[in-house]
């Protein structure tokens, strides 16, 4: 928080803390600038690929273990930026799945503060470079080219909901599995 308020002072060409709040208060443009600086979007399809690997060998199982039949698996992605991380549980869990996916209901919740961030992490559009981070297979099979870019399939946008949510305010989701 502190090297983003650093940056906003750069910017603003402003000397002090006391200088930059009378500027906040004046300029209310300037605390949305603060505010999206602060909620850095930094993110990737299967980052940390040691993560995605225990999920598939020990979480996976686990919540299959004890599951009823008609008990949907209930992921919760708070923070999701723009949706790489919610679409990546999708698919590493189809994956996991396999055959008997479609006997079992997921419902993968992803939320954020900004509303502009979960819009186009809803409409699932990325740019062709996210090949860089998804193998050819995965990107064939959970992936429909479209113009400068990828989309993630609809069967895969199915199972993820986007909300905007403020941890500070609202209420977290309940009977969850998982929170990534």
């Amino acid at each position: 928080i502190q090297r983003r308020i650093q940056r906003r002072l750069t910017v603003r060409r402003v000397d002090s803390m006391d200088e930059y709040l009378k500027h906040l208060e004046r300029h209310p443009d300037e605390v949305q600038a603060l505010f999206r600086d602060i909620l850095i979007h930094v993110t990737n399809f299967f980052r940390e690929p040691g993560s995605f690997a225990a999920l598939t060998t020990q979480v996976f199982p686990q919540l299959l273990k004890s599951r009823q039949p008609d008990e949907p698996i209930r992921v919760w992605v708070p923070g999701c930026s723009t949706g790489e991380e919610a679409y990546s549980l999708a698919i590493a869990l189809m994956e996991y799945l396999g055959e008997v996916s479609a006997n079992i209901e997921v419902q993968i919740f992803a939320t954020d503060v900004s509303d502009e961030i979960v819009q186009r992490a809803r409409a699932g559009t990325y740019p062709e470079n996210i090949a860089l981070d998804i193998d050819s297979e995965r990107l064939r099979r959970f992936f429909q080219e479209v113009e400068g870019g990828y989309q993630v399939s609809k069967a895969i946008r199915a199972l993820v909901i986007f909300a905007r949510q403020d941890l500070t305010r609202d209420p977290p989701f309940s009977k969850i599995d998982l929170v990534s």
